[in-house]
């Protein structure tokens, strides 16, 4: 049964990419959240700076947070600096919420950031998946996949 193909999203400039993702994870269902900064975060994001490759976010009180994401600081931001692994607020709508907290509660899902980039209004977002994690066997089906998707196209470029 093939899986659907992934909602996308209008992504300018991607800053930040968790590649790791799609293999440690069965993604299910994606969602574009705002993210709230300060000055010195969004010029650092500017410049291409910025990991998620460790981050996760959480539902609490009726509020999405970004957890352990590392925006580094701004070389130019002085006494004005943000501390880099601070948790931020996410922004979206309850409704998504709703779906998110259902996910993560009851169905025992989590909650990963894939990218971090601006849009084309120039607006920082995130796109998040909600995500269920893959067994060591899931692992190894998902490269044997992958290396037999690669093969075909070998031998279709050299036969055709």
């Amino acid at each position: 049964m093939a899986r659907p193909r992934p909602v996308e999203f209008e992504k300018t400039k991607i800053v930040a990419e968790n590649r790791r993702a799609r293999y440690e994870y069965f993604l299910e269902q994606f969602f574009e959240a705002g993210i709230a900064l300060t000055g010195t975060e969004v010029k650092s994001l500017r410049f291409g700076q910025g990991t998620i490759a460790e981050s996760y976010a959480e539902v609490k009180e009726g509020q999405v947070n970004l957890i352990n994401a590392n925006i580094p600081e701004f070389s130019h931001g002085n006494r004005f600096n943000h501390e880099p692994r601070r948790p931020r607020k996410l922004l979206l709508h309850e409704r998504e919420i709703a779906k998110m907290y259902q996910g993560v509660n009851r169905e025992g899902m989590t909650l990963i950031p894939l990218a971090i980039y601006f849009n084309s209004k120039g607006r920082a977002k995130v796109e998040l998946a909600l995500a269920k994690g893959k067994k060591l066997h899931d692992k190894r089906e998902t490269s044997k996949e992958r290396d037999w998707k690669r093969e075909q196209g070998r031998l279709l470029r050299d036969r055709g």
